[in-house]
């Protein structure tokens, strides 16, 4: 990046300064012509005998000097424009492309770690019941918690397929009515086994809104991660569903660390995290609040985020009632 930088600059400082000498050649051909034409003027006409006529052409070979030299400015201020234009766009989009690339070298990372923990962990719940005697209540304890890491393997299998869909336009939505609040009760009904006692439904109203129910589902899955994610276990997700007028606001609040201000707009992003993969604690592949927002403008609605109180980060999608 640096050496790409060091080159970017002396190239752009070489064209300019060949701008620049082009422009003052060019202009040192036309003193030059003007000196000649003036020379040439004084020998073909009387200054002194034909005043008037000897006035007259120098004002003519004065205007051809003044042409040439705003022709010479503006052709030279357009193509140092042009070269600028051209470079800014060579650098940003090579600035992109390592972001872009480092942004995928920190998902390739994130996802082999996400694959990897469930893995292991049901390869030793597997092998616990295989070598061990076991009472009934213990063996339950542990195919719970096989098929809770198989919950988590399938979620990042379909939140990876459900991405390269969207960014090839493969996925047709549905556009049916039904009852939002049916859906979030199921996720929370789903998460809550996994998770007891860590949600708190502050508000359910019944609504019902027009959309896909797969994604729509995803979405609201993707969102309760999150906040299961980055709250501590000893404090609740707080989860409401109002009507408010012709949109239906559905809110899930965490008791995490919160967002900082210059986070906030580009944790939308794909595979955005903030920090490193191999130091970062939390888990994640940075696709869920991607397709979260992608979901949620596919249906016309909006999401945002905002901080809680006392702490803690609150999101917020709003949709079109049916």
């Amino acid at each position: 990046m640096r050496l790409f930088t060091t080159a970017h600059i002396l190239l752009f400082l070489y064209v300019v300064s060949a701008i620049l000498f082009w422009g003052y050649s060019l202009e040192n051909n036309s003193q030059t012509i003007y000196q000649l034409e003036y020379k040439s003027l004084q020998a073909e006409v009387d200054s002194a005998a034909s005043p008037g006529t000897f006035n007259g052409r120098l004002e003519s070979i004065k205007n051809k000097r003044d042409t040439r030299t705003k022709q010479y400015i503006g052709e030279g201020s357009t193509f140092l424009l042009v070269i600028i234009i051209g470079a800014a766009v060579v650098y940003t989009s090579f600035r992109r492309s390592i972001r872009l690339s480092k942004q995928q070298n920190n998902f390739m990372l994130s996802v082999t770690h996400e694959l990897k923990s469930p893995i292991a962990a049901m390869k030793l719940n597997l092998q616990t019941l295989e070598r061990h005697k076991l009472d009934e209540e213990k063996k339950g304890l542990l195919v719970n918690r096989c098929v809770k890491e198989a919950n988590r393997l399938n979620d990042l299998c379909n939140n990876m397929l459900f991405a390269s869909q969207m960014e090839g336009r493969q996925y047709k939505p549905a556009k049916e009515k039904l009852s939002l609040s049916d859906l979030v009760n199921d996720s929370l009904h789903d998460y809550a086994s996994s998770y007891p006692n860590r949600f708190v439904v502050k508000e359910m109203d019944t609504v019902s809104i027009t959309g896909d129910k797969v994604s729509l589902q995803m979405a609201v899955n993707n969102l309760l991660e999150n906040a299961i994610k980055y709250t501590p276990a000893e404090k609740p997700v707080t989860v409401s569903l109002v009507e408010n007028g012709n949109q239906v606001i559905l809110s899930i609040a965490d008791e995490g660390h919160g967002i900082p201000e210059d986070e906030k707009p580009k944790i939308f992003n794909k595979f955005y995290r903030v920090g490193n993969e191999e130091t970062r604690k939390s888990k994640g592949t940075g696709l869920g609040l991607y397709l979260t927002s992608k979901i949620v403008k596919q249906h016309r609605g909006k999401i945002s985020v905002k901080d809680n109180e006392p702490q803690g980060a609150v999101f917020e999608i709003a949709l079109p009632v049916a």
